[in-house]
């Protein structure tokens, strides 16, 4: 029999762990194993190092019983030896808060050593994106609807990115071109140092993007209605005042430009 994989959504509690694995589960028509539930069903209320312990080896046979190609555990996952005995194939951590409303688990909870993802945010479709795409993997298709973004991007800050976020969940491809303005002006930085920056930030998504150098652009016309549309999207003030202008300053004072 084929082995299935495990995958382990983890953190604090009231970090938003059960709201994504109820959405990964549908999307993998997974086998779904709520630490809670399974704590209910089996009366088992002891979180005590033991208790844990005793818990995650219940969910790992659990586990190990299903036929589904996927099982989607949530739990918090407190102490490394968890991890060592349930061995998931796939750790997504919920690092959105800091504290949970239970002063004995946050006590006890230590950073997971290794994990394939991190989100410090409740954003779960942004989330499940990720997530779906280090499972199943995303192959770019040039035919499907994609959202164009266009600017100079000197530098790629966090409004860009936020854009960026609004983009993607659109049509699930990006594809942002950028103006071709080095040393035009007042734009320090080339085509390959725009490009890092950007993919760095964005290394998640990087399967759904796509980078290209382009012209000057400085007018989009167009004569009759067309197959795409030219669409503003609307940011919050803090957002929209965010300057590259002054991220330039501050660099060339700190003597990093």
């Amino acid at each position: 029999m084929k082995k299935n994989k495990k995958i382990l959504i983890m953190g604090l509690p009231g970090s938003g762990k059960t709201t994504l694995a109820k959405k990964v589960v549908k999307l993998l028509k997974a086998d779904w194993l709520n630490a809670d539930k399974i704590r209910g069903k089996h009366n088992d209320w002891d979180f005590s190092k033991e208790g844990i312990i005793m818990q995650v080896k219940r969910m790992k046979n659990l586990a190990k019983k299903s036929k589904k190609k996927y099982v989607v555990a949530d739990f918090v996952c407190p102490i490394q030896e968890q991890m060592k005995i349930f061995k998931p194939d796939f750790v997504f951590w919920m690092d959105t808060i800091k504290k949970s409303r239970f002063k004995s688990m946050n006590k006890i909870f230590r950073k997971p050593k290794k994990f394939d993802l991190k989100f410090e945010k409740k954003n779960l479709e942004l989330n499940l994106i990720q997530v779906k795409d280090k499972i199943l993997g995303y192959k770019w298709n040039n035919r499907a609807p994609t959202v164009q973004m266009l600017g100079r991007f000197q530098p790629w800050h966090y409004g860009h990115r936020v854009l960026f976020e609004k983009c993607i969940l659109k049509t699930g491809q990006v594809n942002i071109l950028v103006k071709d303005v080095h040393k035009v002006g007042d734009n320090p930085f080339n085509f390959n140092q725009v490009k890092v920056k950007i993919l760095r930030d964005i290394k998640n998504f990087k399967s759904r993007v796509r980078v290209t150098l382009v012209p000057n652009i400085s007018e989009i016309s167009y004569g009759r209605t067309v197959g795409y549309k030219i669409k503003k999207i609307k940011l919050n003030k803090n957002i929209e005042n965010i300057s590259a202008t002054r991220i330039r300053k501050k660099l060339r004072k700190k003597g990093l430009l």
